[in-house]
């Protein structure tokens, strides 16, 4: 009679909330799929009947992702910390393979096809690199406040990065980094955070003023330092020299690094990409990338055009548009109101995730929890930030929304880990 009165395994302890966001988040992203692909005078079971279309495998790859997803829930929560380590191995193995035999599609060599299955194990390989990180930080010998420990989390994410990089994936690897804002959480100074901050202001500055003016403004704040700071600089001379060395780094920065990397490092598309951002001119595909996704957006209004009465998506004026450019698709159809209202939505889930990865025992639970929030952050503002011209276009998914079946897939497994860490997070200490 007890065992009738107990959860099965399955639902037991289930945070049942981010299952929910994460269904309704999947159905606007069938729906906008549907919208996108839906041809006059075609019925919704003609386009189930096909089988061949965007939507049909969307909806197929949401089966698999669900059935996945079950089966994390039955798994041991210890089986991902166990084999933290060789899926993460794995990973970097696969990315490996992808290198000499991966196929070309869009200008990436970073996918495997089989047969009609195009599989991308870069995707995957955030989870690997996430549960790697989660078990190299919840181990008992590790202190992090140490250099070497700090040095060896950051190898764990950087060598997955340069792989993806030699694949010419340079939006996924980008995701990578959002994983040092775990280790911030973990204890990284956050002196470094102000740091890179000051380098990403200086590289927008460089792109926006004229080299020479940007170095006499940078001359007066320096002198303007030491001005205000003479006592200081008459009682430390260190402080001279630091005033000075920071000057000629940036200094450095600005008429050396950027120029390099701009000409040497980065492709003429990236730059452009880039230039079309800040607002000086790229060339004509980014332009008009960026200029007919914020048309569709602007058309859609207060309250949009209505479902599928969308002309800037229906009539492929917007590229890309059931993939990076989808979140188009909802701002013609819904306006502003649903677009504002997928936002709240991933707000909430993002705020949900980082409260589960706060109240777990474990660190291992902790560490992983935060990724997944910041990988979920990371794609949504970066995707919505490049539909409206406000970050480069790197082409990387809406999470849930984004016709891809990797990508679903593979948001679908960090969730659902997630979850199932959550519910024996009083069985895990460490």
């Amino acid at each position: 009679m007890n065992a009738t009165k107990k959860n099965t395994p399955l639902t037991r302890g289930i945070n049942w909330s981010p299952i929910l966001l994460y269904l309704l988040l999947v159905l606007v992203g069938l729906s906008s799929v549907y919208a996108v692909g839906h041809q006059m005078n075609e019925s919704f079971w003609s386009v189930l009947s096909n089988g061949n279309g965007r939507f049909v495998r969307q909806l197929t790859w949401f089966g698999i992702s669900v059935a996945v997803g079950i089966f994390i829930l039955l798994i041991d929560s210890k089986f991902f910390a166990a084999t933290a380590n060789l899926l993460y191995v794995g990973g970097v193995l696969l990315l490996l393979i992808v290198i000499f035999i991966g196929s070309d599609v869009n200008g990436s060599q970073s996918w495997l096809v089989i047969g009609s299955i195009h599989f991308q194990p870069a995707e995957f390989t955030k989870i690997t690199t996430l549960l790697a990180l989660s078990r190299y930080l919840s181990d008992m010998e590790v202190d992090f406040s140490k250099l070497r420990s700090r040095l060896i989390a950051s190898g764990i994410i950087l060598l997955p990065v340069v792989l993806i990089l030699l694949q010419n994936e340079t939006g996924v690897a980008l995701v990578y980094f959002s994983f040092f804002l775990v280790l911030f959480r973990e204890g990284l100074p956050s002196y470094l955070l102000v740091i890179a901050g000051g380098l990403i202001a200086l590289v927008l500055s460089t792109l926006l003023i004229e080299k020479v003016t940007l170095l006499i403004i940078m001359t007066l704040i320096a002198g303007a330092v030491l001005y205000f700071m003479f006592k200081q600089v008459r009682k430390k001379r260190v402080f001279l020299f630091s005033v000075i060395a920071i000057w000629v780094f940036c200094a450095t920065f600005v008429m050396v690094i950027v120029p390099y990397t701009f000409n040497q490092v980065l492709k003429p598309y990236q730059v452009s990409r880039i230039y079309v951002m800040v607002g000086r001119s790229g060339d004509d595909i980014s332009n008009y990338n960026v200029r007919q996704s914020k048309i569709a957006i602007g058309s859609g209004g207060l309250l949009g055009k209505g479902f599928m009465k969308g002309t800037q998506t229906r009539f492929d004026f917007v590229p890309e548009q059931s993939t990076d450019f989808i979140f188009c698709t909802i701002g013609e159809s819904f306006g502003f109101v649903g677009s504002a209202l997928l936002l709240f939505i991933y707000g909430l889930l993002i705020f949900m995730v980082i409260k589960i990865a706060e109240r777990q025992r474990s660190i291992f639970g902790r560490v992983y929890g935060y990724g997944v929030a910041c990988i979920f952050l990371f794609h949504v503002v970066v995707n919505v930030g490049m539909t409206i011209g406000l970050m480069p276009v790197i082409g990387i998914p809406l999470p849930f929304i984004s016709y891809g079946g990797s990508s679903l897939l593979s948001f679908t497994v960090l969730l659902f880990i997630l979850l199932k860490l959550d519910t024996d997070r009083q069985a895990l200490v460490r």
